[in-house]
């Protein structure tokens, strides 16, 4: 397919995710499932198209004055992309399957993008009912903060250190361009490729077939490294859901002791097993909700590890159509969740043993909020630093830039080069 063809297939699939509301992922799986001509190289530009679209949406449609799926797709090409208006242009003439030409309105306000100052939230990409939360956390660094969270996102590894050592593992993966990360002593990462360029697909490498690493953002490693997991010890992870940081504390305990995985989604648990093979984990088990429950569990946990059902606000860079979906509504309802899953998740913790709160967010209404909110109504938990903790098991990185006088600390892509992910840490008292 020439990039004329291309435009036009990602204003098809925009246009369907925009007026049928559907994932984005399942709208390009379909299309490709249609066009069976279209080679690899081109549903990844196809791909790239629609996704730095809706990254970009509030930005690019004040920028052009216009939000529609063809004016987005070409603003996308032609800013985000950095092709220009001449290349634009002549993508569209030299192609029979490309969309109309452009009208002379359109070239010249994609000549010129931008006359006036956009709002805030439209600069950062952030839907406006969101931006009080962005503002209260981040304060002037807000429209940076939603920026880099409007970028393409790396591809992270975790070395599995049950299997395989880091260097190793950088010298095996020398041809996919992968480095050591910044923070996290077991990470990799490989940057994201500009325009229609592609990352390697990592996991047909032998390394992942055999476990010697894993896929995830370098901010999860993190947070489960924080969550300090001593061999010997007894953890639950109360939402493992696919298993990743599971894994993550079973190499940190060294396959000593016994770890719990449990998830109250049993379809979300599913990918665990296999993960679980793969990786040579040999101290989890894992407790299906459909047949089991944790009472034997209650009062023994030297630690419970909690990754919160959350917004997910901290993970647009991967899921860009997820943050035009979130309704204000869906926000209140993740907070009722939160509220009974730090209730529950609390009971498993003995004297003594810890309690790690985690999200995917940036919004303080789930999370510096939440950890207020669980100290005042469970008066046998006080606060623990997380930034002690971090300063731990991280000698070497700089401090965080968001921190809490309780030390609870938030990581950001514009900050600390990851997903966004909250973390705070309690300990029970008696």
């Amino acid at each position: 397919m020439k990039d004329g063809g291309r435009l036009a297939a990602a204003i098809e699939v925009l246009t369907e995710v925009e007026t049928r509301h559907r994932p984005v992922q399942i709208a390009l799986r379909d299309w490709g499932a249609a066009h069976r001509f279209a080679g690899s190289g081109d549903r990844t530009a196809i791909g790239n198209l629609v996704f730095d679209a809706l990254r970009n949406k509030a930005s690019l449609a004040a920028a052009v004055e216009d939000g529609t799926p063809r004016s987005l797709i070409l603003a996308t090409y032609a800013l985000t992309w950095e092709k220009g208006v001449a290349a634009l242009a002549e993508a569209l003439a030299q192609d029979q399957h490309a969309p109309d030409a452009l009208t002379d309105e359109e070239q010249g306000r994609l000549a010129a993008p931008g006359n006036g100052v956009p709002a805030e939230h439209a600069q950062a990409d952030v839907p406006e009912w969101l931006w009080p939360g962005f503002q209260s956390v981040f304060g002037d660094r807000a429209v940076e903060e939603g920026r880099a969270l409007a970028q393409r996102a790396p591809v992270d590894l975790r070395t599995n250190t049950l299997k395989s050592d880091r260097e190793k593992l950088l010298k095996r993966l020398a041809h996919t361009g992968a480095q050591a990360t910044a923070l996290s002593p077991v990470g990799m990462r490989i940057e994201a490729k500009p325009g229609s360029g592609r990352v390697p697909h990592v996991q047909a490498e032998e390394g992942y077939r055999k476990g010697w690493f894993e896929l995830q953002d370098e901010a999860s490693q993190l947070a489960a490294l924080l969550a300090q997991a001593k061999p010997g010890e007894q953890v639950l992870d109360y939402c493992a859901g696919g298993g990743g940081k599971t894994l993550a504390l079973a190499a940190a305990m060294q396959n000593k002791g016994q770890l719990y995985a449990y998830d109250a989604d049993r379809l979300r648990l599913a990918p665990i097993h296999e993960r679980l093979q793969r990786a040579g984990a040999r101290n989890i088990q894992v407790r299906d909700p459909a047949s089991t429950n944790l009472e034997d569990l209650v009062g023994q946990m030297d630690l419970v590890f909690m990754d919160a059902p959350c917004t997910g606000t901290g993970v647009w860079r991967r899921r860009p159509d997820s943050k035009w979906r979130l309704a204000e509504k869906a926000l209140a309802d993740r907070i009722e969740d939160q509220r009974h899953v730090l209730e529950n998740a609390s009971r498993y913790v003995k004297p003594g043993g810890r309690l790690v709160y985690v999200t995917c967010s940036v919004l303080p209404a789930e999370n510096e909020d939440q950890a207020e909110w669980f100290l005042e109504t469970t008066p046998d938990f006080k606060p623990v630093s997380a930034l002690e903790a971090w300063k731990a098991v991280l000698p070497k990185a700089p401090e965080p830039r968001y921190v809490t006088e309780r030390g609870d600390l938030l990581m950001t892509p514009a900050s600390t080069g990851t997903d966004g992910f909250f973390v705070a840490i309690f300990e029970r008292s008696h």
